[in-house]
């Protein structure tokens, strides 16, 4: 465990804002998160957990403690004929996991390659692209209480997941430390390649196979995404709107080629992005915060830009599309 003072924040949010904490700590064990709990060498009220910092945007210096959680490992816990259980610690890189899992040919979570961030916050965010969401794997939660310092376990069921929601974004916002999540993964080929022209890109690689699914998203994200260690951005800033189906056919009425998705009954999932563009801000820029060139749905610190400047774009936008479409956006990203 490693404790500092008076510590930047610029490396540890893909905005790149450069903003400091009181105090900053990496825990590499359970050990450790344990012992920093019941002993407190420092105060932990008000507390962060950061990971890889791919969904914060912070508009001001952070007034408490930031924990950077970095527990490694991967590794198989239990499998059937059919079905593997893969746990994997917090601190783990996202696309690490995704990658050693199709190296291994295990089936589930590899449309979701290239998605930043740490499998720590996998679950909180219940992190979702090409017709997947990691809820559908999940097994199992293992973290600990910041309030006692005693271990818990979730499953799936207790863990609340939603769109871009669980219960650590509800009710138990700010009060767990995740460690560890347990996968339920498949042994044999189960694919989902539903979800727009993924199909007719994975085949255009070739033959339909769990490298080739990868590949396919890769290129996709990498083509229509920045790189954050070149362009400060949060990935999707929004969440895909859902509507219901009578506010849809008003808006499908004025716009016949209106994309659109299946969502819960009665309702309609529209792409954010598009509402955006449609707008008038795809490529677009409020001073030193801009809106990506390539995929609308991506705020982008344009150098030197601040949380405010963000926040500015952002309201901006969410007026705009509310005035055109009467579709309230909500963001994906978690402002601090």
């Amino acid at each position: 465990m490693q404790i500092y003072e008076d510590y930047s924040l610029k490396e540890y949010n893909t905005f790149g804002i450069d903003v400091r904490c009181k105090h900053f700590i990496t825990c590499t064990s359970q050990t450790d998160l344990q012992k920093l709990i019941t002993e407190k060498p420092v105060p932990l009220h008000p507390t962060l957990i950061i990971g890889g910092g791919s969904n914060l945007l912070f508009t001001k210096p952070y007034e408490g403690t930031v924990i950077h959680p970095v527990i490694s490992g991967i590794a198989v816990v239990n499998e059937t004929k059919d079905q593997v259980f893969v746990e994997a610690g917090a601190g783990i890189v996202w696309d690490d996991l995704v990658g050693w899992c199709v190296d291994h040919d295990y089936y589930g979570i590899e449309n979701l390659s290239l998605i930043p961030g740490h499998v720590g916050a996998s679950p909180v965010q219940n992190i979702g692209a090409y017709g997947t969401e990691v809820k559908d794997c999940i097994h199992e939660v293992k973290g600990i209480f910041l309030e006692s310092g005693e271990f818990f376990s979730m499953t799936r069921e207790e863990c609340q997941f939603g769109y871009r929601q669980s219960i650590f974004k509800k009710a138990l916002k700010g009060k767990t430390i995740i460690t560890s999540v347990v996968f339920k993964l498949d042994k044999q080929p189960v694919y989902n390649l539903t979800y727009g022209h993924l199909k007719e890109q994975v085949e255009k690689l070739g033959s339909v196979t769990l490298q080739n699914i990868r590949k396919a998203i890769i290129d996709v994200r990498e083509a229509k995404l920045p790189d954050h260690t070149v362009i400060g951005n949060a990935g999707s800033f929004f969440k895909n709107p859902v509507i219901s189906a009578t506010l849809f056919n008003k808006l499908q009425t004025l716009n016949p080629q209106v994309p659109h998705y299946p969502a819960d009954e009665g309702q309609v999932k529209v792409p954010a992005g598009w509402l955006i563009e449609k707008s008038g801000w795809k490529g677009k820029s409020l001073g030193k915060a801009g809106v990506h060139a390539d995929q609308a749905l991506v705020l982008i610190n344009k150098g030197g830009a601040s949380g405010r400047d963000i926040i500015s774009l952002a309201e901006t936008i969410e007026r705009d599309v509310f005035n055109q479409f009467n579709i309230h956006l909500e963001r994906e990203v978690n402002v601090i």
